[in-house]
């Protein structure tokens, strides 16, 4: 049962009896068949030598995974390098956040704070944050600045893009609306920018995450002992591919996770976003 325009639309169910046509268009059924399919071709292609042994089996990183649970690396156990590499990720991305949704806002509302900032915003944007790490290097040496620096460069523009769209997308009619009601311009920035530009926001935020992500990794395979970038970087120098896919499937999965909870925090957030099921 679902509510829409406070009407409510009962779904039923019809059941049919079971058949081949129908187990073929099941979904599970394509997801196991997808996924099955995947791990065997990833297998023929390992032991048929395509990638010149460049490419582990999945059975070789899935030991290689566990292995990787016991052993330490670098005086660090497997947990170390995830906390590293995620503690880098929060303070750089929350360093971006911190600075660019506000200016984003502010962009979108203000003309003039907009006139100031926007060409300079759009001078370096093209300049991807891979390009930083040599002049990141240079600035803060090879510690922890230079890495939470490349972060906060990937993440500060998608968050202040969304943030500036957010705004400006806005549909005119909503603004008509508080006018006729008597509202002023406070209530238009409380009653219909920040609702509406909330998902915006937390869209980009989901963005910054995974290039977040792939910056952090970047970093770390320049100068780090520490990381699930030094993983794979160790795998690299030690000629061992399933140590190198362990490390970007352990990459994927907390990337998947902080996504996650940054999915779970807009819906707390943002109650009155509609989800559209079914598309």
């Amino acid at each position: 049962m679902s509510t829409v325009a406070n009407e409510i639309q009962m779904v039923v169910k019809e059941k049919r009896p079971l058949s081949l046509k129908i187990v073929l268009k099941n979904q599970w059924f394509l997801y196991a068949v997808s996924i099955v399919t995947f791990f065997l071709v990833w297998d023929y292609a390992a032991t048929t030598d395509v990638l010149k042994g460049g490419l582990a089996r999945p059975y070789q990183v899935l030991l290689q995974s566990i292995s990787m649970i016991t052993d330490r690396l670098a005086g660090l156990s497997l947990w170390g390098h995830i906390w590293a590499s995620t503690q880098r990720i929060l303070i750089g991305f929350a360093v971006a956040a911190v600075v660019a949704v506000p200016l984003g806002l502010l962009m979108a509302l203000n003309p003039y704070i907009n006139a100031v900032v926007k060409p300079v915003f759009d001078l370096f944007k093209p300049m991807p944050p891979i390009a930083w790490i040599s002049i990141s290097i240079l600035w803060f040496g090879i510690g922890e600045t230079s890495k939470v620096f490349i972060i906060v460069i990937g993440t500060f523009v998608p968050c202040l893009l969304n943030s500036y769209n957010g705004v400006r997308l806005i549909e005119p009619q909503l603004y008509d609306v508080v006018r006729v009601l008597g509202g002023n311009r406070r209530d238009e920035i409380l009653q219909v920018c920040f609702p509406a530009a909330f998902p915006a926001i937390f869209a980009g935020l989901q963005i910054s995450l995974s290039i977040a992500w792939t910056c952090v990794l970047a970093a770390e395979l320049v100068s780090s002992r520490s990381g699930l970038g030094f993983i794979i970087f160790q795998g690299m120098t030690l000629s061992k591919p399933a140590m190198v896919l362990s490390g970007m499937i352990l990459i994927a999965l907390v990337a998947w996770l902080t996504t996650l909870l940054v999915t779970g925090l807009e819906k707390l957030l943002c109650p009155w976003k509609r989800e559209v099921v079914g598309l």
